[in-house]
This record gives structure tokens, sequence and C-alpha cells, in this order.
């Protein structure tokens, strides 16, 4: 039995008005997510636990079936694991975000105009990230690139007091009660302010500007965490796992579980991602042997942050028909089970998180039923499947439990 599990990220959301009060899920056209829901079976899961963010950090782990409340150390440092950065016991990483503040006035008056900065180019991030390690990194701090917008800070020992927000959460807002405050956090407060500073006027940025693009004139400092130390999935499963992924959150969750992490050419993290590569590769690394697959596409996620209801749409359409309609293909005749779910909502109405249980579908091509069901969140609330701690979803799709 081969198992793939399908995380379109923040799928799910609220009924939107210019869609006639649908979701974008369930005005998009899904023939095999629909298809599955009909001879499969649906359900709802709780993914982030009580008191914690609804991060695509939580929200995976507990997909992949650890326990938030047991695992979670904090975003970045997973990050940091498939960066190949090495946290010290003491050490403290953050996500840096390249961001676009507009408005005039002090610093701290300025608005959250863009959390990614236009998804500037990971070769235009590099040489800012570069001059931002070369003014502001010391050898108590280092900044490292990543990819596109996504960058990291390493911190060495210290402590930081209460929780920084993401980027995204703020969008269109004044930054005022939104920066670093407490004992630990002034240094990273300066550390931002002195970033626009050395960015605004960058020669990258002004050359962004006179292309119509969002300039990258700030770091934002968020996500902050500790090394963490995961279960081996194949010891808590037997199975030889493999994760397919643009982003580095996903990658370093593998990594940490001692998954094998496939990469794919085109891989981006939006809806210009290589979807079709992505499926190609996951029925690839399965012949080679993988037991399990876990294809994380970030493309609706990033849709709703930014507001865009069409490519939401598009981005759930391509997954269904780029990714799951070619593995449903390919593997026809074979013994497989499939799971396709969101980690969290990202409602277009709040272009953020929310906590709400997430639908997810099961199907097992052992096993097929036959109803009417399509696979949208109504269909799901209505099923009497429902898990309230999204970690044990893990289980059920695995046949670990068969009850819940």
């Amino acid at each position: 039995m081969k198992y793939i599990v399908i995380l379109s990220d923040g799928m799910a959301d609220e009924p939107c008005s210019v869609l006639n009060g649908k979701t974008p899920l369930q005005y998009a056209s899904t023939p095999n997510m629909d298809f599955l829901a009909s001879a499969g079976e649906v359900g709802t899961a709780r993914t982030v636990p009580e008191g914690y963010p609804p991060g695509s950090d939580v929200a995976n782990l507990s997909v992949m079936g650890y326990d938030p409340r047991e695992y979670y150390t904090g975003r970045s440092p997973l990050e940091a694991v498939s960066m190949g950065i090495d946290l010290g016991p003491g050490d403290i990483s953050f996500r840096c975000n390249l961001v676009t503040l507009s408005g005039e006035g002090s610093y701290e008056e300025k608005f959250m105009e863009d959390y990614c900065a236009g998804e500037i180019s990971s070769e235009e991030s590099g040489e800012l990230i570069e001059l931002i390690n070369s003014k502001l990194g010391s050898s108590e701090h280092k900044f490292y690139p990543g990819v596109s917008y996504r960058h990291l800070m390493v911190l060495k020992g210290g402590n930081i007091e209460g929780n920084l927000t993401p980027p995204h959460d703020i969008h269109g807002q004044e930054i005022l009660s939104y920066l670093p405050a407490g004992e630990g956090n002034e240094k990273l407060k300066q550390m931002m302010k002195d970033s626009y500073d050395l960015l605004n006027n960058h020669p990258v940025n002004m050359s962004r500007l006179d292309n119509s693009l969002n300039p990258a004139n700030s770091i934002w400092l968020w996500g902050e965490g500790k090394k963490p130390s995961l279960a081996s999935f194949t010891e808590k499963y037997n199975l030889r796992g493999a994760v397919i992924s643009a982003v580095d959150l996903i990658k370093g969750i593998g990594m940490c579980a001692n998954m094998e992490v496939v990469e794919v050419p085109g891989a981006t993290g939006n809806v210009h991602t290589n979807f079709q590569g992505k499926a190609q590769a996951a029925l690839k690394t399965l012949e080679q042997g993988a037991d399990f697959i876990y294809i994380h596409l970030e493309a609706p996620d990033e849709a709703g942050h930014q507001g865009n209801l069409q490519d939401k749409i598009t981005a759930i359409e391509e997954v269904d028909e780029k990714v799951l309609g070619k593995i449903l293909k390919s593997l026809k005749g074979t013994e497989f089970k499939v799971m396709v779910l969101p980690d969290h909502p990202t409602p277009m109405r709040t272009r953020t998180h929310s906590t709400d249980p997430v639908p997810f579908v099961i199907y097992n091509s052992l096993n097929e039923k036959s109803t009417d069901k399509n696979f949208n969140e109504d269909t799901a609330r209505e099923c009497s499947l429902k898990l309230e701690y999204g970690y044990t979803l893990m289980d059920y799709f695995l046949g670990k439990t068969t009850c819940m």
C-alpha cells in the first residue's frame, strides 16, 4: 500500500459574496477531489490546538502526526534545519521577511503594505540580505539568505519575551502596535528600524520602483524559536517517507522527522509553481521505494494572503488537475490511499490564517464507496467524522486507529 497526502495550504475559506455565497473551494472546478469525496470519506480535523497560533508550522506538524503541544518550538527553527543552519542549545532563530512599508513620518508610523515585497526574486533579496548582514550582523547575531522574501536571523543566546507578529497578519495596518516590545526585544526593533535606512534607497529597490514593483524596504522579524526535536517518521509509522515542498518550513519538518526531502525544479510556493513537476516527483519517489509522500502546495495560501481571489481559485484547480489528477491516473489499478486537505483556512475576508477545523477527504483504492458527496467545507462539516486533535488524523489515515 502506498500513501499520499496532498496538502493544499490555506485552501479552506469562508463564503464570498462575489462568488454568490460560495467558498473558493466550492466555486473552483475540482472533479478529482469530488471523486475522492464520492468514493471515500470526508471529515474535519482541528489542526491548531487551543492557545496556539494558526500558522503553517503548528498545522503541518499536526497533519504529519506530531502533537504541537509536545513538539512545537517555533517556526523559524524548522526553516533553519532546511537551510542547513546548525542551532546551538541556547540559540534563537527568527524568520526575517523582506517587506514593503509605506507612509510618511517615522518608522513606527508606517503601514504594512506587502508582507512579501512583491514576491521579490531570490537574486534581488540575496543582495539585500547580504548588505543587512554586513551592516547589522555581529558575533551575536547573523542573517542568512533564503528564498524570495523568506530569510532567517539567528541570535546567539539571550531571552525573548512575548510573541512577535507575522507580517501577513497586519496587512494595511500601522506597524506601531506590532513592533517588538519588552525585555530583550528592543534590539530587534532597532534592527528593523536600521534596516529601513539601509534598504529604502538601495539600487535594487530603486530598480523595482522603476518597474512598478513593491520595494523590499525593511526586514520584519517573527516566528522565533529554539532547536526542535521530532521523533523519526519511519520509526513512528514503520514507513519510508518523503516530503515535496517549495518552502523551507515543510522541508525542515521533513528533515527533523528523518524523511527524504525531494527537490523539484520550478517549485516556487506561488500560483506559478511547477504543479505537474511535484506530482511527477512524487510518483518517481514512490517507484523508488518510498511508502509515503507528503506533497505541500503553498499557492492557495499565498493567494489568500495577497487577497487575490482568482489566483486562489486557479491554485485550487491546478492542485486538483495537475497534482491529484495526475496521481490518480498514474496509480489506477494499484493499492494506494490518498488524503487531500488544507493545513488551516486562509479566508479572503481576513487575508490571514484562522483556527477553524479544516475539511479532509480520504480515498482507499481497495475500499471504494458510492455516495453523492462533493469535497468542500460545508460537506465536511455535515459529516460525523470530526477529529478534535488534528495530530490523530495521520494515525487514522495510515490505519493505525479505527475510531475517533
